[in-house]
């Protein structure tokens, strides 16, 4: 594992110089490292690149980590990992892609992630983002299915910390009666970076709820996306909220939708676009930070 890598994994993966419990590492385009514990199976997926991944009964919290990272140029990436947790299970996942390159030429990752969660299991899945290196074209095309069976709850916390050229993410989720879906997506874009997320929410079950919360950082010349459709087959609960910040010449769409099919479905969307505002940097200002610390500041506070 090379000092990049390193690097990387501490920034989208927490990494501390050891891996605590299950894991598996990729880098670029292969398994340097995979180990499974008692409550936690991981195995090469047969036929396709990536992994399977079993949570099994009787797991209350265990930590798994599934980073993947790409430290050389004119690598494309694809990853196929499929999560299945054991009724009543409990877990938190780990995730994310860094990219770095030196030599001119594009890297990308794409990883194709299912869930499934049987009745009653809980997950907490931390994905995050981030690319470094010279001009080169860095990209992540990041694909989610989620199954969610009665009254599991999925509870995602997903990040782009800059550096990502391209991105395009696209995540779908049904959930049956009582089940539980909770997003917050992060994502700051620069210079002429491009982001488009597009979320796809079936609330199938009565009592079902979802709850989808974007924040969003626009600056210079970089263009954002926002999309959302939840769709109530049954009395349940949606909302989906997206908060964006644009600055320079950045700019931001956002498309919330909503399809109630049942009378008893009650979803909300809201879309908030706007500047930094003048005042909050002229107040920090008056308590000696500079121009660009006080935008800083503010866009940490907005994002956290």
């Amino acid at each position: 594992m090379n000092s990049i890598t390193k690097k990387l994994l501490e920034t989208v993966a927490g990494w501390k110089g050891k891996w605590e419990g299950a894991c598996s590492l990729r880098e670029n385009g292969a398994c340097v490292e995979m180990r499974s514990t008692r409550f936690v199976e991981i195995a090469p997926k047969e036929g396709l690149p990536g992994l399977d991944i079993h949570i099994l009964p009787g797991c209350a919290g265990e930590t798994v980590a599934v980073p993947a990272c790409i430290t050389d140029g004119g690598i494309d990436d694809l990853v196929y990992n499929d999560f299945h947790i054991a009724a009543g299970a409990r877990a938190t996942i780990v995730a994310g892609c860094g990219i770095h390159t030196e030599n001119g030429e594009p890297a990308r990752h794409s990883g194709i992630h299912r869930f499934f969660l049987g009745p009653g299991a809980q997950v907490r899945y931390v994905e995050k983002h981030a690319g470094s290196g010279d001009e080169a074209l860095r990209a992540i095309s990041p694909e989610t299915e989620i199954y969610l069976e009665e009254s599991a709850l999925l509870e995602m916390d997903t990040a782009q910390l800059g550096g990502v050229g391209r991105a395009s993410r696209s995540t779908k989720a049904v959930l049956a009666e009582r089940a539980r879906f909770f997003l917050v997506e992060r994502l700051v874009t620069q210079g002429r970076e491009q982001a488009k997320s597009a979320f796809t929410v079936r609330l199938d079950g009565a009592g079902a709820a979802a709850e989808l919360a974007s924040r969003a950082v626009a600056r210079a010349y970089s263009r954002q996306s926002f999309s959302s459709r939840i769709t109530g087959n049954a009395p349940c609960k949606g909302h989906s909220a997206c908060d964006a910040l644009v600055s320079e010449c950045a700019q931001v769409d956002a498309v919330p939708s909503l399809c109630a099919r049942h009378a008893e479905a009650a979803l909300i969307h809201e879309a908030a676009i706007g500047r930094i505002a003048g005042e909050q940097i002229l107040k920090l200002r008056t308590l000696g930070l500079s121009q660009a610390e006080a935008e800083q500041a503010i866009i940490e506070g907005f994002l956290s």
